[in-house]
C-alpha cells in the first residue's frame, strides 16, 4: 500500500484563501444539514509549557476521505525562536480506512480554515459598509483573519491591540503593504480599538475575558475564534447577552467550549438566545443580519468538518496540478 507525504511549502503553494473560504462555507452547510460525522474534540493542556493540543476528526458524507487533525499552540516558543503553531493532518480513504496521505502542514491548513470561517461569518453577519475593523491579537491568526476578511468586505481603517505592543508594531509593519490605502493604527487599549469599530475580530489564546459589551457600537459585528477550549475566553458574557443575533459554528460544541459556554454558565443567556449555526445561514434556513443597527456575534470553536474540507481541497488541487508529494510504502 502506498500513501503520500506532503510538506508545508507545497501545501502553501496550492491552497489559497478564496478556495478555502468556499470549501469551509460548504463544510458549514454539511455540518448543519447532518452530513458531517464528528467525534468529540480532544483537548490536551500542557500548562507547564504554556502549550495546548487539539485533536479533531471528521468525515463529510460523499467525500472520498476522512481526516484526523492534530494542531498545537505553544506560546513560549517565540522565546526559543520557534513558531507558536504546529500540526499535521492524516487523511484516510473513507471506503477502506487505508492511509492516503499525511499533510505535514505545520498548522497552515488549520490557520487557513479558521480564517476562512471568520470570513464566512462576516459574509452573512457583518454590515456591507465597513469603515473601521478592530483586531484583538497580533499573531498568525490575526494576520490570516484580516486577509480572509478582505475577500468578503472592504474596509478603510484597522485598529490593532494585543498585550505585547512590540508584536502590534510588527503586525502593522507587515500588513500595511498588503493593504495599500488602509490606515493601520496601534491602539493603546482593547477598548480604544473596539470603540466605533464596525467589525471586531478576536484572535487570542486568552483565558480571561477582554471585550466588554458597552464598547460595541450599534451595528457592530464580532467574530471570536480564540475560545476553542473550555478554559479559554475572549468576551465578557454580557457581550453575548447584548447581541441581537448570536450564531455558533456548532451549537453542541459551543455549549462545551466556546464563548456561549461561559455565557450559559454565567446565566446571562439561555439556549433560546442562540440564533442558530453558521451552516443554517449558508443553507438559508436562518436569516443573517436584518439591519445595520443590529449587533451580531459569531462564536467559532473550530470544526473537524472544516479540516476535512480543506484537506480534501488540497488533495484535489494536488492531483489536478500533478504535485505528488513523497511516496510512503506501508
Amino acid at each position: 500500500m502506498e500513501a503520500r507525504l506532503y510538506f508545508e511549502p507545497e501545501i502553501k503553494g496550492l491552497v489559497n484563501l478564496k478556495e478555502a473560504i468556499k470549501a469551509v462555507e460548504d463544510s458549514f452547510a454539511a455540518y448543519s444539514s447532518g452530513r458531517a460525522v464528528l467525534p468529540g474534540v480532544i483537548n490536551l493542556d500542557l500548562t507547564a509549557f504554556q502549550g495546548e493540543v487539539h485533536v479533531k476528526a471528521a468525515y463529510i458524507e460523499g467525500d472520498e476521505y476522512y481526516v484526523i487533525k492534530t494542531a498545537s499552540g505553544f506560546y513560549r516558543n517565540p522565546e526559543l525562536g520557534l513558531p507558536v503553531g504546529n500540526g499535521l493532518m492524516q487523511v484516510f480513504e473513507a471506503r477502506t480506512g487505508q492511509l492516503a496521505a499525511i499533510l505535514f502542514d505545520r498548522g497552515y491548513l488549520t490557520e487557513l480554515r479558521t480564517a476562512a470561517a471568520g470570513a464566512v461569518a462576516a459574509r452573512y453577519l457583518a454590515k456591507n459598509e465597513i469603515k473601521k475593523v478592530a483586531v484583538i491579537g497580533s499573531g498568525v491568526q490575526a494576520r490570516f483573519q484580516l486577509r480572509a476578511l478582505a475577500e468578503v468586505r472592504n474596509f478603510r481603517e484597522v485598529a490593532v491591540w494585543s498585550r505585547r505592543p512590540e508584536n502590534v508594531r510588527s503586525y502593522i509593519q507587515e500588513m500595511t503593504p498588503v493593504f495599500p490605502g488602509v490606515v493601520f493604527l496601534q491602539a493603546e487599549s482593547a477598548e480604544v480599538a473596539v470603540r466605533e469599530a464596525d467589525l471586531v475580530i478576536t484572535a487570542t489564546p486568552s483565558r480571561q475575558p477582554i471585550i466588554r459589551a458597552e464598547w460595541l457600537k450599534p451595528g457592530a459585528h464580532l467574530t471570536a475564534m480564540g475560545s476553542d477550549g473550555p478554559e479559554k475566553q475572549e468576551l465578557y458574557p454580557e457581550v453575548l447577552a447584548r447581541a441581537d443575533r448570536l450564531f455558533c459554528d456548532s451549537m453542541e460544541q459551543c455549549r462545551r467550549l466556546g464563548e456561549v459556554h461561559h455565557a450559559l454558565e454565567a446565566g446571562l443567556i439561555s439556549e433560546n438566545s442562540i440564533s442558530g449555526e453558521i451552516g443554517e445561514l449558508v443553507l438559508g434556513r436562518k436569516p443573517g443580519r436584518q439591519s445595520d443597527g443590529e449587533i451580531t456575534v459569531a462564536d467559532l470553536t473550530g470544526l473537524g468538518a472544516q479540516d476535512a474540507a480543506v484537506a480534501s481541497l488540497f488533495l484535489r488541487l494536488a492531483s489536478k496540478s500533478g504535485v505528488g508529494g513523497q511516496k510512503l510504502t506501508l
